[in-house]
């Protein structure tokens, strides 16, 4: 299983889907195109395919040239039915390749938020894993309509389009749910700046947030990686297998 990782800014963090794949016995290609990584031009060469966040807008075309080339890559492998996870900017970008609208500076959240299954949700095999009702952390102001099509999963007051599903195995989640209690303490640290802009009184009052709600989001998390990896379909033959194989047919 061969799983294409992208991130899109420094100290974003595969957290609890790096814990759910490496359980897999996934093999990991990570991608940096905001420092100038190129993007694989053959979708065929991977199972399935990670979009991590980042600080930017997913229509900030100017600045990263790269966003219509990922969103195009992320609309491949959708087409041709591969898992696709998009988390945050990356839930922003799937619902671009797939014609929505990005919403812009409209529904800022910060912290442990909770979530809520919509009917279709309930039923899904992946966000199902969570329960109808979880907590998980939220770190965005920009959101998206919901793309044509698409199966809208999960909400909360702030925000409508929460999570959603493209096909059978393309996932956007607005929330960070892969971001487990170690990977939020990382950000109190390295993001101290940004936070205090954000609420003053966060890291302050940590210890009480963690408390009430940290334990219960890391087990949804966990729970929701693990069953996003169970989608991946490998369809590439093992190498050992291709080259016995190349070596019967000469």
């Amino acid at each position: 299983m061969r799983v294409l990782v992208i991130e899109n800014m420094a100290h974003s963090n595969l957290g609890q889907v790096g814990t759910a794949l490496a359980e897999a016995g996934a093999e990991i290609d990570l991608r940096q195109p905001f420092v100038g990584d190129n993007l694989p031009t053959d979708i065929h060469q991977h199972d399935a395919m990670v979009v991590l966040g980042g600080d930017q807008s997913a229509v900030d075309d100017h600045i990263h040239p790269y966003l219509p080339e990922l969103a195009g890559l992320m609309r491949a492998f959708a087409d041709a039915d591969k898992a696709v996870l998009g988390v945050c900017l990356g839930s922003q970008l799937l619902a671009r390749a797939h014609g929505a609208e990005n919403l812009l500076g409209r529904t800022r959240e910060f912290g442990w938020h909770g979530v809520t299954l919509t009917a279709e949700g309930e039923r899904d095999p992946v966000l199902s894993a969570a329960g109808n009702v979880f907590t998980s952390f939220e770190w965005h102001s920009d959101s998206f309509t919901l793309p044509e099509g698409a199966v809208h999963l999960a909400t909360n007051p702030a925000v409508a389009n929460q999570a959603f599903r493209i096909g059978r195995a393309a996932y956007g989640m607005q929330f960070h749910f892969e971001a487990g209690t170690r990977v939020v303490e990382d950000w109190n640290r390295i993001f101290e700046d940004q936070i205090m802009g954000l609420d003053p009184r966060w890291l302050e009052r940590y210890p009480e947030h963690a408390a009430r709600h940290a334990e219960n989001a890391d087990a949804a998390g966990l729970a929701l990686a693990r069953a996003w990896v169970a989608t991946i379909r490998s369809n590439r033959m093992p190498e050992n297998d291709a080259r016995e194989m190349a070596g019967a047919t000469l």
